[in-house]
């Protein structure tokens, strides 16, 4: 009678972490590792490790895989708090080197370990169930954050913010308000260096709340920044603008002023986003000010060519142009003669535009001036100039 036999796996099921083939490195024992075997399994498996690494820097990519996936599968038998930080080591080298087959399966023994490991909550009701749940919950710590790090090492980022989320609950637990705060800030960051912009930005307003509660000033502008930056980046205009006006509000009262110019143009940019053209005006009138009583005359020239753009868009042409002049001026304090260029070119489209070929030409022979001593754009003002000349003759 035939035997029932099972079908192979694909390749894809593979998993080099669960080969079951007696290792000469691990003696075959029902009961635990003594200390002094533990201690000749460890030096064996960091001779593994040597080994692995001097045939990855030769070039010997899968014979050091191999020998990796030995070290890590006899690595579980000196418990998690050394496989972790292995499997973490190696995980970052396999996503670096795209080996698709290692990482999947170290994931899968690191979220393996998540799912074993229980945080035990204090017990308020009974004084010695709640010490007896601080004893669990020390050595949970130190095993969750390696494993935080590990889910970060092998690119899993929402394994390592559940981790860190579990952290972050027991630190809560223990009022320990400094723990908090450097967790808050991983699960912020972890979430931002993935792009998932609403977790981070709730967990840095958390953060900010809890540095507006303790009077940490440069913390409360750091976390600002922070959400001003994720608004921003989420489009989330409205947010940005609250952040903002607090922010401008915190560098006043620090003195700051030098980054009012660059924040105000930013408000400005995002009142036009949410369609408020006067807010937004009068916000780049601002940053015009401030930038010039500064003499930041670059950030000047930017809320000038800002307050222009808005000008022409509500055909308030003279204001354009009489802006325009302080443009110029503006450009030339902060040595921008590309700008300056550019300016004369606008001056002279506008004076075209009305039939003024007189101003338009000086504006253009202006503008080639300093294409000249750019050497560049000097065929686009000579054609400018030629072609007022033809219509003037006409």
């Amino acid at each position: 009678m035939a035997q029932n036999r099972k079908p192979e796996l694909p390749q894809e099921f593979y998993n080099p972490l669960e080969i079951t083939t007696p290792d000469p490195l691990l003696p075959q024992l029902i009961r635990p590792l003594s200390t002094s075997e533990k201690l000749r399994l460890r030096a064996a498996l960091d001779k593994l490790n040597q080994q692995a690494t001097a045939s990855f820097a030769a070039g010997n990519t899968e014979k050091a895989f191999a020998i990796w996936s030995r070290e890590l599968r006899l690595r579980r038998f000196l418990g998690i708090t050394e496989e972790i930080p292995a499997l973490g080591r190696v995980g970052e080298i396999a996503w670096q080197e795209n080996r698709r087959l290692e990482l999947n399966a170290i994931t899968r023994r690191l979220q393996e370990i998540g799912q074993q490991i229980q945080v035990l909550p204090p017990d308020k009701k009974k004084k010695e169930e709640r010490q007896q749940s601080q004893v669990f919950i020390a050595p949970n710590l130190e095993v969750l954050n390696s494993l935080g790090i590990a889910f970060q090492q092998v690119r899993e980022p929402k394994s390592a913010i559940a981790v860190y989320e579990k952290i972050l609950a027991i630190h809560r637990q223990q009022k320990d308000a400094v723990a908090v705060e450097t967790t808050l800030r991983t699960i912020a960051e972890l979430h931002l260096s993935w792009f998932n912009y609403p977790p981070a930005a709730a967990a840095y307003e958390q953060l900010l709340q809890n540095a507006t509660q303790r009077g940490d000033r440069l913390e409360v502008i750091n976390y600002l920044q922070q959400l001003n930056y994720i608004y921003e980046q989420a489009r989330q205009y409205q947010q940005a603008l609250t952040v903002q006006k607090r922010l401008g509000a915190t560098y006043q009262e620090q003195q700051q002023n030098d980054l009012l110019p660059a924040l105000q143009l930013d408000i400005g940019a995002n009142y036009e986003a949410i369609g408020q053209l006067k807010q937004a005006f009068t916000t780049y009138q601002q940053a015009y000010t401030t930038a010039w009583k500064l003499q930041q005359y670059a950030q000047a020239s930017d809320a000038l060519r800002q307050m222009i753009r808005l000008y022409r868009s509500q055909q308030q042409i003279d204001a354009a142009l009489q802006t325009s002049q302080i443009l110029l001026e503006s450009d030339r304090l902060a040595a921008n003669f590309y700008g300056m260029m550019n300016t004369y070119d606008q001056i002279g489209q506008i004076h075209l535009a009305r039939g003024n070929y007189d101003r338009a030409l000086t504006a253009f022979q202006q503008g080639l001036e300093l294409a000249q001593k750019l050497k560049y754009q000097q065929d686009y003002f000579t054609q400018q100039i030629q072609q007022i000349n033809r219509q003037r003759t006409n």
